[in-house]
């Protein structure tokens, strides 16, 4: 249950030995969410660089800011999943910790979800003006075309760190690694509806990128086949109600008008 208390939306951002991002980085998420009730959850997934102390530096006068850390590196989904199961806000929103992701760009997100209505469980970013190399774009391009083909969960661009869900749809989808780039069809099975905008993609503020791309390309399509699998195997939810309630009453009543 939520805390009467809580803010409504929290802001969970994965990092990992990215120390001279997290100042600026904290500085814009300030500034762009300024009028809004949240919170910021920094997960930092085992880094073995000063990012422990600049995370201890940026909390200095943010009582909004909580930090998490991994003993050991688990990855961006674990690290993601942990935020989310920190989270005090019923609205999850998602950034990389790299600075490629621009904050501002959470309360568009934020607003398509609500304009959306609850029917709608994830607004998804898709990047503009890409700043990879050419190698890692064509890299990108062609996963999220087979993965369109296959999975045909109607994103573009999957992979996009900026999203905006509603945490208790979050919950319900299976867990597993890399479950962040398939979260479109992940939702949709569990029959909420995705809402996309567009968004500007920056050049990372410092450091180099801890993920690489062969390893994301051939694990990427097992990961594939298995939601893929996950997909054809999803049968409809029933709904239960406990006997003796208002509402066990309700659904009786509904059963014997039809």
């Amino acid at each position: 249950m939520t805390p009467p208390d809580a803010p409504r939306l929290t802001i969970v951002v994965p990092v990992k030995n990215e120390a001279g991002n997290i100042a600026p980085l904290v500085a814009e998420i300030e500034r762009a969410c300024a009028g809004l009730p949240f919170e910021v959850v920094y997960i930092d997934d085992g880094s073995t660089d000063s990012t422990p102390a600049a995370l201890e530096a940026a909390r200095a006068g943010r009582p909004w800011l909580r930090v998490l850390r991994h003993g050991q590196s688990a990855g961006q989904s674990a690290a993601v999943r942990s935020g989310v199961l920190a989270a005090r806000g019923a609205i999850i929103a998602t950034l990389d910790g790299d600075g490629q992701n621009d904050p501002a760009f959470i309360p568009v997100l934020l607003s398509a979800l609500d304009e959306a209505g609850e029917g709608a469980g994830l607004a998804q970013g898709q990047r503009r003006g890409r700043k990879d190399g050419r190698f890692k774009m064509l890299q990108s391009r062609i996963a999220n075309g087979v993965r369109g083909r296959i999975l045909k969960d109607s994103t573009r661009d999957t992979g996009c760190g900026l999203k905006v869900f509603r945490r208790h749809v979050y919950l319900r989808l299976p867990y597993f690694d890399a479950l962040h780039r398939f979260m479109p069809a992940l939702v949709a099975r569990e029959g909420y509806s995705v809402v996309h905008r567009d968004v500007i993609d920056r050049p990372r503020l410092t450091g180099t990128s801890n993920y690489g791309l062969f390893d994301r390309l051939w694990v990427g399509l097992l990961d594939l086949a298995g939601v893929w699998w996950l997909i054809r195997r999803k049968r409809a939810t029933p709904r239960a109600v406990e006997v003796g309630t208002p509402e066990a009453d309700a659904a009786r009543d509904e059963d014997v008008g039809c």
